[in-house]
């Protein structure tokens, strides 16, 4: 007869994500609770896992006390020093501006005979005492300008301060674990009162990505698969809820234990039961005839030969025919040549000979 055929590979597999991630703690810790179980959706930077964070706490205190006190002494060098810096280089210049007139008058004094050398010398004194005082006073006042000395410490202090601090703050945040992605909670290994330390896998969550079924396909039906080909899958927990899927990848190599080729579908629209690590009847399609001439397995003899032939019925004899095969699936092989629609073949009936005479009679019910 003719009609459409298709050929599959049927083949079993599971439901898995492309990647998993490993959820653990960066520090050495009491957990204190969990506000979610296994299987449950979560959002990114939902709550996970919280650990006993006391003394976390109190050094981000003490770290944000240093900041604080850093900020508070630049603000004191700026509102402070620095306006009373410039109050005492403006006194020390007055002065100086003083001692330079009363030499000046002392000079003239001196001259005229009315007072001595000892006087004029202690007013030259005190013009260099107040030039060097308001040397003193520019320095100072150079230290608590942004580019002086002063500043650059109170400046670096405060940095370093807030360093510590980000550090401690840092820390803290390793009390709280959160969800990196939207995903699904596969796993747990971790309960209220456990000590936790670092690189131990405490959750495993699933992300919310691509859903993608692996199989491992016997490597006789290598030939026949490639990229891009459709299936129709079911989950051994849904069977009568069919789906589509789509190959995608297909593994290099051969198992040399199994003899099985690793392949992968993605799934475009993934139905709201499917699980991770859920078992699945995939039904690939590897090809696809229109109208093709079939003919039942049962009927063919030497099926796997290089010369397939089956007894074929003309006038009332069993005639040996060789045939050409194509495409075999779900009982049925594809006739390229040596039979025509409509002729008559023995089928399961291995007892009956070359050349024996048969007689075809309709199937009763």
């Amino acid at each position: 007869m003719r009609r459409d055929f298709v050929q599959s590979v049927v083949a079993s597999g599971h439901v898995e994500s492309p990647h998993r991630i490993d959820i653990g703690s960066q520090m050495t810790s009491t957990v204190t609770r969990i506000p979610v179980s296994e299987g449950d959706a979560v959002k990114a930077r939902d709550v996970l896992i919280e650990l006993s964070s006391t003394e976390l706490q109190a050094a981000e205190r003490q770290a944000s006390d240093a900041v604080s006190q850093a900020r508070a002494k630049l603000r004191q060098l700026v509102e402070l020093q620095a306006p009373v810096a410039e109050q005492t280089l403006r006194q020390a210049q007055t002065n100086e501006h003083n001692a330079q007139l009363a030499l000046s008058r002392n000079q003239t004094l001196h001259q005229q005979g009315f007072i001595g050398d000892a006087a004029l010398d202690e007013a030259r004194r005190i013009v260099d005492l107040a030039d060097s005082q308001v040397k003193a006073a520019q320095k100072q006042v150079e230290t608590t300008r942004p580019s002086g000395s002063d500043y650059a410490i109170a400046e670096s202090t405060l940095r370093q301060a807030q360093a510590v601090a980000d550090g401690a703050h840092s820390r803290a945040r390793y009390a709280v674990i959160q969800a990196p992605v939207d995903g699904i909670l596969i796993g747990r290994s971790v309960e209220v009162g456990d000590v936790v330390q670092p690189g131990k896998v405490l959750m495993t969550l699933s992300p919310q990505s691509k859903t993608q079924l692996v199989l491992a396909i016997d490597e006789k039906n290598l030939p026949l698969i490639a990229v891009g080909q459709k299936a129709i899958v079911s989950a051994d927990a849904y069977p009568q809820q069919k789906f589509e899927a789509r190959l995608v990848y297909i593994n290099p190599g051969v198992n040399a234990q199994t003899g099985a080729v690793d392949v992968k579908l993605d799934i475009d629209k993934p139905p709201t039961f499917l699980r991770q690590d859920m078992t699945v009847s995939v039904d690939l399609e590897v090809a696809r005839r229109p109208q093709a001439l079939l003919l039942p397995i049962v009927a063919l003899r030497d099926v796997d030969s290089a010369t397939p032939w089956v007894l074929q019925v003309s006038n009332a004899v069993a005639v040996k025919t060789l045939v050409k095969l194509g495409l075999r699936s779900g009982g049925f092989a594809e006739v390229l040549a040596g039979l025509n629609e409509g002729d008559r073949v023995v089928s399961g009936a291995p007892s009956i000979a070359v050349g024996a005479r048969v007689r075809a009679t309709a199937l009763k019910p």
